[in-house]
């Protein structure tokens, strides 16, 4: 946490220009001795029920001097010294950047995976989408709102993922999301397949819960030709690629089978199963930036298999009502 803070306080823009508020939530004695030293405002709410977005509203609701912007970094978050330089000379008023958040360790397998899945979701869902006109998706940190915005519609998160409803509310108001690939913020990668399944866990429950709150807004998106709020809601309901890339292999081995014993027709039928796999193959190695497509990247794919099987037990665990935030340790 010390290191986040430092990396921001220590920035390259006049200090009389920025503010930092930490808010440490349950947070080690030590921990907050250590934060109390630094030029910093730290906010230390007592939570019978932690949630980031209860972190953000408490914050929003104690800070009383107005800013222009508003920027959302997690305690194991990395920065450049730059960093707020050049998010000032690309953030226009009424804007939202999405920075380019990657991995920063790479101590493990599940590690490295997890940064390479990361890396495809900002291939597709953020650089992707603004190169075809349709606004990022949003990740949690690295985020950068216009201050007066953020605080109106922060006391309106209800759920564990934030980011999510975030994205709803800045779809309806018809707000552009832009994604600044050349900003980065480094960002702490789980390192075992445990701590993985509770962090898909709490975001496949989220993406339910999303997509329930997002479905009644629909027909007036529809009607009104709101391609980015229709858009975001069919992401809700996407199947994660880890589980399509199982069962895909699986049906192009049972749907020959089954068409040649029930109906005695061709192999060739099934063809669209294979074709099918390729292609979302070639997407996904495509979406991987070409420094992390090294032959090292095969070997570690041997973790693959029990991450799978992890998102899969997740499935039974998802609860559309369930709120509580399921807190991602880091570390082995």
């Amino acid at each position: 946490m010390g290191h986040t803070v430092e990396t921001i306080i220590h920035q390259d823009y006049p200090k009389e220009l920025f503010h930092v508020a930490v808010v440490s939530d349950h947070m080690s004695a030590d921990t907050n001795q250590q934060l109390a030293t630094l030029p910093i405002t730290l906010l230390q709410p007592l939570f019978q029920k932690s949630s980031k977005a209860k972190a953000l509203q408490f914050a929003m609701n104690k800070l009383e001097k107005a800013y222009d912007y508003v920027v959302v970094l997690d305690a194991d978050n990395i920065v450049a010294l730059d960093f707020i330089s050049r998010l000032n000379a690309i953030a226009q008023p009424s804007m939202v950047i999405q920075c380019h958040r990657t991995a920063k360790n790479t101590d493990s397998d599940v590690a490295v995976l997890d940064g390479i899945s990361e890396e495809i979701n900002n291939t597709i869902f953020r650089k992707g989408h603004n190169r075809i006109g349709l606004s990022s998706a949003l990740i949690g940190s690295g985020m950068c709102f216009d201050y007066h915005w953020f605080k109106t519609n922060v006391n309106e998160l209800r759920t564990s993922v934030e980011d999510r409803e975030l994205e709803a509310l800045l779809m309806k108001q018809g707000i552009y999301i832009h994604y600044a690939e050349d900003i980065c913020v480094l960002d702490e990668k789980v390192s075992n397949s445990d701590n993985f399944q509770r962090q898909r866990q709490r975001w496949m429950s989220g993406q339910v819960q999303s997509f329930f709150q997002m479905v009644p807004y629909l027909p007036k998106a529809i009607i009104d030709g709101n391609i980015n709020y229709i858009d975001k809601t069919i992401q809700q309901v996407l199947i994660p690629r880890s589980i399509l890339l199982v069962i895909i292999p699986i049906l192009c081995v049972i749907a020959p089978l089954t068409s040649y014993i029930l109906h005695h027709t061709s192999y060739i039928y099934s063809l669209k199963w294979w074709i099918l796999l390729f292609c979302l193959c070639i997407a996904l190695f495509m979406a991987i930036p070409k420094q992390m497509r090294k032959q090292s990247l095969f070997r570690k794919l041997q973790s693959f298999p029990a991450l799978v099987w992890k998102m899969v037990l997740n499935i039974n665990k998802i609860d559309r009502k369930n709120t509580d935030f399921i807190h991602t340790k880091h570390g082995v």
